[in-house]
């Protein structure tokens, strides 16, 4: 994996006698070492004489309710798991803190590539062609998986799903503010007022569909799994296109870098009214009217998780040296959905 690592410490010794009492086949001694990557659960590799496996747990310290919740990570990556839509192996789900300091699972290591940037300075304009394809094509099976043969007919509310996560990371914001920003209270007054009448659509929705959340092969030409599942749930598709095409807007920042005043076009990256023909015919799904409403929620929702994060940095326990960087992002992604929604 092209990750690089730092240290942080677990109890590896005792982590190694508990899994292997169960994990079949699981071998101690293990070394862990902490991805770079994880803004909320943090991800270690845990190298075994059995062999490499990877373990996300809740971070520790106070949280918010329902955030962080590997639970369900590791419910929706048994659901997938040898279906069209490529995940890791989960392996073990461990609810008792008093093994490492918090919940946990354990999944199997996919030795693959993780495309951080998502203008792929890596790659040749072919190259991001295919990629930027493939990504398209994992959103459109994602929102094909059937929820009820899943077993996943429980793992959302049905219906208002806007209305519903604009509530939600409304109440989100306010446990985690940490000062006024008026550019925020502005963005959410006008999202209440502009929220589209349900439609009746609900798919498993990723929650964090972004390029970066995708492992690759090494020349980007095949998906290997799609990670990160924290914010999954049942919900509208469009969220998740919505949120991927944030990137186009987004600036080049060190803590989430986006593609604006990039020439894509000789980059070989797909413009969006590109993308949203190709959803489109991959899924059969039309694009709404008002995509700005969907593309300023987005932002907000981004604002409103860069915030906790921000938060959980004043209390000592965010999990990568970015946390606070993502905290100063707040008001300017604030300011760019309201730009949106001015369009």
């Amino acid at each position: 994996m092209t990750d690089s690592r730092t240290s942080l410490q677990l109890p590896d010794a005792a982590l190694a006698e508990y899994l292997e009492s169960h994990i079949p086949g699981f071998q101690g001694p293990l070394q862990s070492s902490k991805f770079k990557g994880g803004q909320s659960n943090p991800t270690y590799l845990l190298e075994a004489a059995s062999g490499c496996y990877v373990l996300r747990r809740k971070p520790p310290g106070t949280l918010l309710g329902s955030a962080h919740a590997v639970d369900r990570e590791f419910r929706v990556l048994n659901a997938l798991h040898g279906s069209d839509v490529p995940v890791a192996h989960p392996l073990h789900l461990c609810t008792d803190d008093a093994i490492i300091g918090s919940m946990f699972y354990v999944m199997s290591y996919i030795d693959g590539r993780v495309f951080w940037d998502p203008s792929l300075p890596e790659l040749q304009p072919e190259q991001r062609s295919v990629l930027y394809e493939l990504l398209l094509q994992t959103l459109a099976a994602i929102h094909a998986v059937d929820v009820d043969k899943a077993g996943l007919a429980d793992y959302g509310k049905p219906g208002n799903y806007f209305a519903r996560q604009l509530d939600r990371w409304s109440r989100q914001y306010r446990d985690s503010e940490t000062q006024a920003i008026p550019a925020m209270e502005a963005l959410i007054t006008q999202l209440h007022l502009r929220c589209p009448d349900d439609d009746g659509s609900i798919v498993l929705v990723h929650g964090d569909f972004r390029i970066d959340n995708l492992m690759f092969t090494p020349d980007g030409g095949k998906v290997l799994a799609v990670v990160d599942w924290e914010l999954s749930t049942l919900g509208h598709p469009l969220a998740d296109l919505g949120y991927l095409c944030m990137a186009l807007r987004l600036p080049r920042n060190p803590a989430l870098p986006g593609l604006a005043g990039m020439d894509r076009a000789a980059l070989g990256i797909p413009d969006e009214a590109e993308m949203l023909a190709r959803y489109a015919e991959l899924t059969g799904r039309s694009i709404p009217a008002d995509w700005p409403f969907v593309l300023a929620f987005s932002f907000f929702r981004l604002a409103a998780i860069a915030q906790g994060v921000a938060k959980r940095a004043l209390q000592g326990n965010a999990s990568s040296e970015q946390a606070q960087q993502a905290g100063r992002m707040v008001q300017m992604l604030a300011e760019m959905g309201l730009q949106e929604l001015q369009r």
